[in-house]
């Protein structure tokens, strides 16, 4: 049986940590929506033509060990920006979301566009000074040099981009849940998204008779 998860958000707000957190505890298909774009972000970088290299996506793209530099990450969000880059990836992720079994996919618009329809929405956001600092403590264990002047710059720079693009922008759904991680732990966001999933599927399942 089919049960649709989408977590939208910003960078560096907790979504894929929540995500692979909630995907483990109820045994669900997780996908990261993010590698699509920064797989076909990386492509870029060497010339290739952002819908081209969306077209000849492959799932081997998403292991690189280099998609989760500043770099990748930019090129990601540019991409992003180009509606035929997005519609050539929206089979893939709706394909994904309806498998049996149960999947969560997190994103910037599974909620919105990608699965209209989902189960369970949430949008997992933090405070800007919050994700920076958090990015920053990810990029430095990575040994990937950088400041914190510089990382809240980038993100501010992909939020402005993201939400301001015209084809599906970086918004809560109407029937989202919002999920503001800036004073949470780890283990408290995930047990906040657990329990608003477990509440959606028990108001969802049929009464006995």
């Amino acid at each position: 049986m089919a049960f649709t998860i989408a977590i939208d958000g910003p960078a560096a707000a907790g979504k894929g940590t929540v995500s692979k957190a909630v995907a483990d505890h109820f045994g669900f298909a997780h996908l990261d929506t993010g590698l699509l774009y920064r797989a076909t972000g990386r492509r870029t970088l060497d010339g290739t033509d952002p819908v081209e290299a969306a077209r000849a996506l492959v799932a081997a793209d998403l292991d690189a060990a280099d998609l989760r530099t500043p770099e990748v990450a930019q090129a990601a969000s540019r991409v992003a920006a180009i509606p035929e880059v997005r519609h050539a990836l929206v089979d893939f992720q709706r394909a994904f979301a309806r498998r049996a079994g149960g999947a969560v996919l997190d994103g910037r618009d599974i909620g919105t566009v990608i699965c209209p329809e989902a189960e369970v929405k949430l949008f997992v956001t933090a405070d800007d000074d919050v994700r920076a600092r958090r990015r920053l403590a990810e990029l430095t264990g990575k040994s990937i040099g950088t400041t914190y002047e510089e990382v809240l710059a980038d993100l501010r720079t992909r939020d402005a981009r993201d939400s301001a693009r015209a084809d599906a922008p970086l918004k809560p759904a109407e029937d989202a849940v919002v999920l503001d991680t800036s004073t949470m732990t780890i283990d408290e966001a995930v047990a906040a998204a657990i329990a608003e999933i477990d509440r959606r599927r028990s108001a969802d399942a049929p009464e006995s008779p």
